[in-house]
């Protein structure tokens, strides 16, 4: 019996100033042989570099890419405006980010899963590569346990139903009754929308045999400014949904907690209450101690300042968004009980 034809495959690839890395991910996502119907949509939010000439280079040998313009900037927006002006033949978005190399036939392989699965999504397996000392470091730390939590998509080879992981395809009806990514969180949209579709009753399959390598940050600035961004949009998720953080999100905030509190009682209360603060970058520096012996490069020590700017930075956009919601919480009650007594003392009209 013949395989019946696979559906046709809008990828989507969000862009914003990628001109080191979209040409090497577009190439390895393109499907390379005639079994799957598609188009790559790359949405750019405004590059001020050369990625959209790059992507206009590779379009013009491939009338199959298509340049569309962002507005919204954000990630989510990109893929939200995919969603609506891909092909009319679309059946399945598949998302594909710049920071990263796809395994031989992605695409066909993640339409093969979502299929044979039954899943409403497919999401993948992500493991960090380097190409410098200090984005080695980085890669390193979060490949291992202290950097990822053990979340269950940074685990290669391991497959099954999940609640969340790295977005790799989509069902587009499920998408569009969705209502997509929500753009009022820039960060973390993706957890956001997984929390949404297993409310609905759909399902997440991770396949771990999809594998894809990603380029982390090249400098602590840089990852500082991701991490925050991670906590905080993490915080927004849990705040919306009314769910309770796992252990390994509380743990870079209790762990922020001890040590700034450690700080402050320093000069009340002596050198003890340094300890947290000294078991923890103790910690942090057996760890990468241990990965750059393993990895035989001294490099990899960088990986634990990497840890800390990863730990602290995402403790600190996971507090804040967390102190933002409870301060807007007191405005609304300070401003319910102004109005009852100050409808109370009005009394009435003579």
């Amino acid at each position: 019996m013949p395989t019946p034809p696979r559906p046709f495959v809008s990828i989507v690839m969000p862009a914003l100033n990628e001109e080191r890395y979209i040409a090497e991910a577009i190439s390895s996502v393109v499907p390379q042989s005639d079994t799957l119907d598609y188009e790559l949509l790359v949405l750019d939010g405004g590059s001020s570099d050369r990625t959209r000439e790059i992507v206009r280079d590779i379009a013009s040998r491939n009338e199959r890419i298509k340049l569309l313009h962002n507005e919204r900037r954000i990630q989510s927006a990109a893929v939200n405006v995919a969603s609506e002006a891909c092909d009319a033949r679309t059946a399945i978005l598949i998302r594909a980010d710049c920071h990263a190399k796809y395994p031989e036939e992605f695409a066909a392989r993640c339409v093969d899963t979502l299929s044979r699965t039954g899943s409403s999504s497919v999401v993948v397996a992500m493991q960090a590569v380097g190409h410098h000392p200090t984005q080695k470091a980085i890669a390193a730390a979060q490949n291992s346990r202290l950097g990822n939590g053990g979340s269950q998509h940074r685990v290669a080879g391991r497959s099954g139903y999940v609640d969340h992981g790295h977005h790799a395809a989509f069902d587009l009806e499920i998408f569009r009754a969705l209502g997509g990514y929500d753009e009022t969180a820039p960060y973390n949209e993706d957890a956001e929308f997984d929390t949404r579709l297993i409310e609905a009753g759909g399902r997440i399959y991770l396949d771990g045999s999809l594998t894809i390598e990603y380029y982390p940050r090249s400098n602590f600035r840089t990852l500082a400014t991701q991490y925050f961004r991670h906590g905080w949009g993490r915080a927004n998720t849990i705040l919306k949904h009314g769910k309770t953080p796992k252990l390994r999100q509380l743990l870079p905030v209790l762990v922020l907690v001890a040590c700034v509190g450690g700080l402050v009682l320093w000069p009340l209360v002596g050198i003890t209450a340094l300890l947290p603060l000294a078991f923890y970058l103790v910690t942090c520096l057996a760890w990468a101690t241990a990965l750059a012996v393993q990895a035989r490069d001294a490099s990899i020590l960088l990986a634990a300042p990497a840890a800390v700017v990863m730990h602290m930075s995402w403790a600190t956009g996971f507090l804040v968004r967390e102190f933002a919601h409870r301060r807007q919480k007191l405005v609304h009650r300070l401003r319910d009980l102004r109005a009852r007594f100050g409808t109370a003392n009005a009394g009435p009209t003579p």
